[in-house]
């Protein structure tokens, strides 16, 4: 692969790049790329986080880049999840949690022995060299800056928090730093706290990350797209375009609201109810949980392909081999929301089917069965 092709793969399907020139540069003078992308532990494993994120990271090995998932034990106990009991957000991290990814990346088609593992707790154990990387972020911006950065963790600005929450973000950028890490990778959501590890990268004492010249460099940051959940929007339909964005950000697919999500390990028969009954509006390509799900999900590929079976009063099977005129058809009103819904569910039960299979081994499904009445008692 040249250049300019691992540019385009490791581009494909985000939303934003911190910068294109940077990593352009870092791929022209052969500066070796190291991935990570950090995960809470707070459930089981969505589309988003399964297909999504995976895809994304096939595409980095593919593009030849060092790629990490770092499993949050610590970040998730500071943000209360599974109860805040750190002894189950481990257990489940590198349990059940570990063991979704590695199937999802098997079935996105990556090999899951060329992605590193690391828990939270393990790199930070008899570690003073992380403990003065995150004093050295802290000295280099503000409790302001924290306090605003907070919405990474889906809190809302002027929310009451206990003060552990304010180290979050420093962690979460001394994670980058300590780990070498110059492709920091995540959804959208985490961008504040990707831009002050930018923002801080060149004060550091404790950066190691260097170009070929030995000079300090900052973290190219890479976001992709989240995914919507399946719910209406609390406002419709949407009379002020710049309320769109927000929307958006309100209506990704969440582990916290019932029926929003599609689990990896679903079953074809749960799978179908809850796309059935997704918000769909007819002919609207705007705001479409569906449609957002075929473009980010099925079409991740650039040859994927989607079957959508209809009665021959209604125009008979038909087929796309691309995302757009999958929504040429619906902006058109030629594609009927229950039959894309139903073409879209069958095709996701599709993609997931591998992952499912992982899922019937007896010590795996054991995993998931304790992770379920965890969340019941909780």
């Amino acid at each position: 692969m040249d250049v300019a092709e691992r540019f385009d793969l490791i581009k494909r399907g985000t939303e934003e790049i911190l910068t294109d020139d940077d990593l352009k540069l870092y791929l022209e003078t052969g500066i070796p790329l190291n991935h990570y992308i950090g995960f809470e532990i707070s459930g089981k494993v969505h589309l988003g986080t399964g297909i999504v994120c995976m895809s994304k990271i096939k595409d980095f090995i593919d593009a030849g880049v060092n790629c990490t998932i770092f499993l949050a034990d610590w970040h998730s106990w500071i943000n209360d999840k599974l109860g805040g009991d750190r002894e189950q957000i481990q257990k489940v991290a590198v349990g059940y949690f570990k063991e979704g990814l590695k199937a999802c990346l098997k079935a996105v088609g990556a090999d899951p022995k060329k992605v590193k593992f690391t828990l939270g707790t393990d790199l930070y154990h008899n570690n003073d060299d992380y403990w003065e990387t995150f004093i050295d972020v802290c000295k280099n911006t503000t409790l302001n800056r924290m306090h605003r950065s907070i919405t990474i963790m889906g809190r809302k600005l002027g929310e009451g928090v206990d003060f552990a929450k304010l180290l979050y973000p420093a962690m979460q950028v001394a994670d980058i730093f300590i780990q070498n890490v110059n492709l920091a990778h995540a959804g959208y959501d985490q961008r504040k706290a990707h831009v002050v590890a930018r923002d801080v990268a060149l004060k550091m004492k404790k950066n190691n990350l260097m170009d070929a010249s030995g000079e300090k460099i900052k973290p190219i940051c890479v976001h992709h797209h989240l995914i919507l959940g399946l719910k209406k929007p609390a406002i419709w339909p949407i009379e002020d375009p710049s309320q769109l964005q927000e929307m958006w950000s309100d209506m990704k697919m969440s582990k916290s609201i019932k029926d929003s999500a599609v689990f990896v390990s679903d079953t074809p028969s749960k799978i179908k109810t809850l796309v059935k009954s997704a918000f769909c509006p007819e002919g609207n390509v705007i705001i479409n949980p569906i449609l957002d799900w075929a473009k980010f999900v099925i079409f991740r590929n650039k040859n994927s392909s989607i079957q959508i079976e209809r009665k021959p009063k209604f125009g008979g099977d038909i087929e796309f081999n691309s995302y757009d005129g999958l929504e040429s058809a619906f902006l058109a009103k030629s594609l009927h929301p229950l039959d894309l819904k139903i073409g879209v569910a069958n095709k996701i039960v599709e993609i997931l089917e591998p992952v499912r299979k992982h899922f019937e081994q007896p010590s795996i499904q054991k995993m998931k069965k304790d992770l379920e009445k965890l969340i019941i008692t909780r």
